[in-house]
């Protein structure tokens, strides 16, 4: 083996080792995430925007005021809604499980397990279930 593939080699296998030895000695930091669990965070309540209606709701990081955008579950059980009202900030919808009728600015959009919405400022939109079974949505929008 030539005198510089040995250098390189050890060059190397020290970079390794040095690296090896700074991940064993940095620890996380405390505080450094939070951890939420779903059956925790659970609250029945009416369909948000007085969409009425029963709803489950699931408010992920809420008590933590640093968190600069809302991460939510909501179960709309049928007969519930998430009222027309008017976006003032971009969000997202994404339909977890469940069929749906997403209204846009007057207009009515058939939702599926895996469809997402981005809804921007000065539109208008509400969610309800379609048919007889819930409709499960992940929502989240700048606080």
């Amino acid at each position: 083996m030539s005198s510089r593939i040995k250098a390189i080699l050890g060059s190397s296998i020290m970079l390794l080792i040095t690296g090896l030895l700074a991940f064993t000695l940095i620890k996380p930091q405390d505080g450094g995430y939070i951890p939420e669990h779903e059956n925790d965070l659970r609250k029945e309540e009416p369909g948000s925007h007085n969409g009425g209606g029963n709803t489950t709701a699931f408010s992920y990081f809420g008590n933590d005021k640093s968190v600069k955008f809302a991460f939510r579950k909501r179960i709309l059980h049928p007969g519930s809604s998430i009222g027309y009202h008017l976006q003032k900030k971009q969000e997202i919808y994404y339909i977890l499980s469940g069929n749906g009728i997403l209204t846009m600015n007057g207009k009515e959009i058939s939702m599926k397990t895996g469809d997402a919405v981005l809804t921007k400022p000065g539109s208008s939109h509400g969610l309800k279930p379609a048919g007889n079974e819930d409709l499960a949505v992940l929502i989240t929008y700048e606080n």
